[in-house]
């Protein structure tokens, strides 16, 4: 039962705000594990906002490794080989000093098992020259080490500098054979914060280090806003938002400036399956619009795996899952199946990576060219 940060007691545990106490979650990009929680990292756009954790600055952990890990392995939505996992990505992050020996603890309990799934480790912290053994030392998982960048150099927003997590990223990608992947996150972009022609241009200059890049806007939600009103903060938009926000016109920069790269990508998971050569296990290829970017090969991955499912094939998938009783399918494309009768967002990332084939919610449509992202900053909403 050791851990290197302060193990919390089962009252102080039942004192957390209720999805603070959820260690194990699914989001979009995999089935997230949050055992350890708190960070002093400070940015102000911080998802932890959103979980009641904001003012807890010090890692703590709810429970040992081991206990963790089981718990995620015996959770009624992890699937051996197949479900992606997200490591330590809404509460803390991984390579904090106390942090990383719990991280390099689950890496290895989870490869010890044989396991094949993905394994993201999004992190924006100093990584050192050592890391690159251990990380290779894993044999079996996808591991892909996602550092988070924004060239934000206002210390009210970000008070940990991106030259930190550039630093990490060209010494990770570095070794010409590695069994781990790396990629530029390229995130959060902001116009008029971090969208200058300098920023951009830094950005094409330090993906070339990477396996791939991923670039995406900006969640900000109502907690969010919240804090940015009450602390004096530059209000990047108006309106809150559900989804990330990406402007048209930022993105049509983007585009422009990594006119010469066949490695950008839009999703997380199609950058994640491109650079350890699967298809992508979101099945967004049905969404033409996302791939226009791909490159060549790995649209050939990704047409070969695409299966549009029927109805009965999203029910049996769906059997296992107690919460699901009341799902029905409204409809079913090549882009995605739509459904509805679901309660929460998390059955649905489950059937998703299931199928491997795009599964939304009725309740929130997804709009072409946009798809997954907000309506703040575009023309119109088209579905």
């Amino acid at each position: 039962m050791a851990t290197f940060v302060p193990l919390l007691t089962r009252d102080q545990i039942d004192r957390l705000p209720e999805r603070a106490r959820e260690v194990v979650e699914y989001r979009k990009s995999g089935l997230s594990l949050n055992h350890i929680q708190g960070c002093s990292l400070g940015c102000a756009y911080c998802i932890r906002h959103t979980y009641g954790l904001w003012d807890e600055n010090q890692p703590v952990a709810l429970m040992s490794d081991a206990e963790a890990v089981r718990e995620l392995v015996e959770h009624r939505y992890f699937q051996p080989q197949m479900t992606p996992v997200q490591l330590f990505n809404r509460a803390t992050e991984p390579f904090l000093p106390k942090v990383r020996p719990h991280t390099f603890a689950v890496l290895e309990d989870l490869d010890r098992r044989e396991l094949t799934n993905h394994v993201l480790v999004i992190t924006r912290h100093q990584l050192k020259p050592d890391d690159i053994g251990r990380m290779n030392r894993l044999r079996h998982l996808k591991v892909t080490l996602l550092f988070t960048y924004s060239g934000i150099d206002d210390q009210r927003i970000e008070p940990y500098p991106s030259h930190v997590a550039a630093a990490s990223l060209k010494l990770m990608s570095a070794p010409t054979e590695r069994r781990y992947r790396t990629v530029l996150y390229w995130r959060p972009l902001v116009p008029g914060l971090n969208d200058s022609a300098e920023h951009l241009a830094a950005a094409h200059e330090l993906g070339t280090h990477a396996d791939a890049t991923v670039f995406t806007g900006l969640f900000y939600r109502e907690e969010i806003a919240a804090y940015y009103k009450a602390n004096g903060l530059p209000e990047p938009y108006e309106d809150t938002a559900r989804r990330k926000i990406v402007p048209e016109t930022l993105e049509r920069r983007i585009l422009g400036t990594f006119n010469d790269s066949r490695k950008l990508f839009r999703k997380t998971s199609c950058a994640v399956s491109y650079v350890h050569g699967v298809p992508d296990y979101n099945g967004h290829y049905g969404v033409r619009e996302l791939c226009d970017i791909c490159p060549l090969v790995q649209l050939g991955r990704c047409a070969q795996a695409h299966r549009v499912p029927t109805a009965e094939d999203i029910h049996d998938v769906a059997r296992v899952l107690p919460e699901v009783e009341g799902l029905e399918v409204v409809d079913i494309s090549p882009r995605a199946a739509v459904v509805s009768g679901l309660t929460t967002e998390q059955p649905r990332y489950f059937l998703q990576h299931a199928l491997g084939f795009q599964v939304h919610d009725v309740r929130h449509p997804h709009h072409a060219h946009r798809h997954g992202r907000a309506d703040i900053g575009w023309k119109g909403t088209t579905p």
